[in-house]
């Protein structure tokens, strides 16, 4: 299959591309700039306009259609409402989309629409506010640690909430659901290392709370394909949940290297329309460390 995967300029590009084809498949690559190291790593690159283009759509449906594409792996984040609005039309030509449906979407591309999720389905989570009542303020669409402030200076609450500062081990759960939305992974994961709001490092963990939470998140709202989950795990042992990211994140090639190359998994589930079952444990306590690599083109 051609499976398509964007943003391959980006620092934690390289492993979906990487895992498409060690799953046997043809990786094919997007990003805004021609000259970008993942255009070789790739084994084809096409440029794209961003995500913010009122043409965007268009441009790559058109894209996707020309180049006999099967299927896509949306990434970035600007662009996750646009796939998802596009994939019933892409269906009919036989084109897969491996992403949540519009409306679920919508709750988690809006940090406000998280937090009331989590409050309606009893998950815990931090005190939010539209208005500037807590220390830490960011955007309600924002993404990785763009545009966060932590201040009791004024700040134009426009656009932004402002919510509970905690304390204690971050965690991002891995999670691959499958065609009725349940869990067939649940990876959580701690960061031994961030930079530029990608993980670095990592190691699996093995805790109960957070894999019933996360039952019940999936459980209250249709997910498809893979998500990832941000929480705490407060000093007194408590869970706290901040947001979910309904794609891949950055450091997810530790939840498939714990577990199995989710590709072919992925394939079965959005393209061939069928049921997932989990095929491997899951290896808590694996370590995961990243270095630069060089990539050298003319």
């Amino acid at each position: 299959m051609k499976i398509l995967s964007e943003a391959c300029g980006s620092l934690t590009a390289g492993y979906i591309i990487k895992n498409v084809q060690k799953a046997g498949h043809i990786s094919v690559a997007t990003d805004m700039s021609e000259d970008c190291f993942g255009k070789h790593l790739a084994d084809e690159f096409y440029s794209v306009p961003s995500a913010a283009d009122k043409n965007s759509p268009e441009f790559l449906k058109k894209l996707v259609v020309d180049n006999n594409i099967e299927m896509i792996i949306p990434t970035l984040d600007d662009g996750l409402l646009n796939w998802a609005l596009m994939k019933r039309e892409l269906s009919e030509k036989g084109i897969s989309v491996a992403i949540s449906d519009a409306n679920t979407l919508k709750v988690f591309l809006d940090k406000w629409e998280t937090y009331l999720f989590f409050e309606k389905n009893g998950i815990p989570t931090p005190k939010t506010s539209l208005k500037q009542q807590y220390k830490l303020v960011k955007p309600r669409n924002g993404r990785g640690g763009s545009g966060i402030q932590i201040t009791d200076e004024p700040v134009d609450m426009t656009g932004n909430i402002s919510q509970e500062l905690l304390s204690g081990t971050e965690v991002t759960i891995d999670v691959l659901c499958d065609i009725n939305g349940m869990p067939v992974y649940i990876v959580p994961r701690i960061r031994l290392g961030v930079k530029e709001g990608k993980a670095t490092g990592g190691q699996v963990i093995k805790n109960e709370k957070i894999e019933e939470y996360v039952k019940t998140i999936c459980s209250s709202i249709q997910f498809i394909g893979p998500i990832n989950i941000q929480c705490f795990i407060k000093e007194n042992g408590d869970i706290s949940f901040t947001e979910i990211n309904p794609r891949f994140g950055g450091g997810s090639v530790l939840g498939m290297a714990a577990t199995e190359n989710w590709i072919p998994l992925m394939i079965k589930m959005f393209a061939e329309k069928e049921n997932i079952i989990p095929s491997a444990d899951i290896k808590y306590g694996l370590k995961m460390g990243r270095f630069y690599d060089e990539v050298f083109y003319f």
